[in-house]
């Protein structure tokens, strides 16, 4: 089967995981704008993230078989650093009119500030002048509240719904989400967060229309093999096989192809590999033998 990981930070992951996540089916990616972990001083390192979210992430990407798409904004964490904030949205219409951009996010809650507040309406302002989606975080304390105040915000901007995922959903949040036209992201993890089993839960309890799963894999602890764990999971639990399907793969393609860059033929048709490329003259093989792999289906 096909599987998307409609959110995961492969910036912070190895390569030896693109290879882990192509063999166990997995095809496309996106990968929202980050935390880096600690806070960044200077806007110009945010230029520089985006650029290798365009470039050196897509290659290597590729490199596997796996198309590589990306979400940029400041992030709900750092929309409180006054010292990069304005200036992150200030660079943003640079880069969201770019190929493989398709949605302005992470945005969102972290702390629930006004600064917050401010950025989260800004970044979807930002969304409808661009026509893109928006992938919203949730806020990991409070996280009920948060997604009441994030739902809210939308409505107040006048962001189309249908055009907005809410990620890192729980119990608590998914009937919220799932009353509105929003669609609805699970970020399954090793320890917290959500687990397959309780994923399995919600699917049997509500179905397969407009919920998508996720790995959330960063550089903490957290694995790049969710999508596929969950999938099984599923197939253990006897959820339909289309049901499945549809939250894996038809989900996640028919949410951020609304931005018109996401071509669904492309993605379903074969893929070449072919590891003698080089992108700026590096290859990401450190001298192994590259592998030429033509006519790569789907899942193979």
């Amino acid at each position: 089967m096909r599987m998307f990981d409609p959110h995961i930070h492969m910036t912070s992951r190895t390569t030896l995981d693109y290879q882990a996540m192509a063999d166990a089916g997995i095809t496309a990616v996106v990968e929202p704008s980050f935390w880096l972990g600690q806070p960044r001083t200077h806007v110009g390192t945010f230029e520089d993230y985006f650029r290798g979210l365009l470039g050196w992430e897509r290659f290597r990407a590729s490199q596997f078989g796996i198309h590589h798409y990306c979400t940029l904004s400041i992030n709900p964490k750092e929309a409180n650093n006054a010292r990069v904030a304005q200036g992150v949205i200030d660079l943003l219409p640079r880069y969201l009119s770019k190929d493989g951009v398709v949605a302005v996010g992470e945005i969102g809650y972290d702390d629930m500030t006004a600064e917050e507040d401010k950025y989260f309406a800004a970044q979807l302002e930002l969304a409808i002048r661009f026509d893109l989606p928006a992938l919203v975080h949730t806020p990991h304390r409070d996280k009920k509240r948060g997604t009441e105040r994030t739902l809210a915000l939308v409505r107040d901007v006048g962001f189309p719904e249908e055009r907005v995922l809410v990620d890192h959903n729980t119990e608590e949040t998914l009937p919220l989400v799932l009353a509105t036209a929003c669609w609805a992201g699970h970020s399954i993890y090793p320890f917290t967060k959500m687990d397959e089993a309780r994923m399995v839960a919600l699917v049997r309890k509500y179905g397969a229309a407009r919920i998508l799963v996720n790995s959330a894999a960063d550089w903490g602890v957290s694995d790049p093999l969710k999508v596929p764990k969950t999938v099984a999971a599923m197939r253990e639990a006897g959820i339909d096989e289309a049901a499945i399907e549809t939250i894996v793969w038809r989900n996640p393609v028919a949410f951020f192809g609304q931005s018109g860059k996401l071509d669904a033929a492309e993605l379903e048709g074969s893929t070449d590999v072919d590891q003698r490329q080089l992108f700026e003259g590096n290859s990401v093989l450190r001298g192994q033998t590259p592998v030429v792999q033509g006519a790569r289906k789907p899942g193979e």
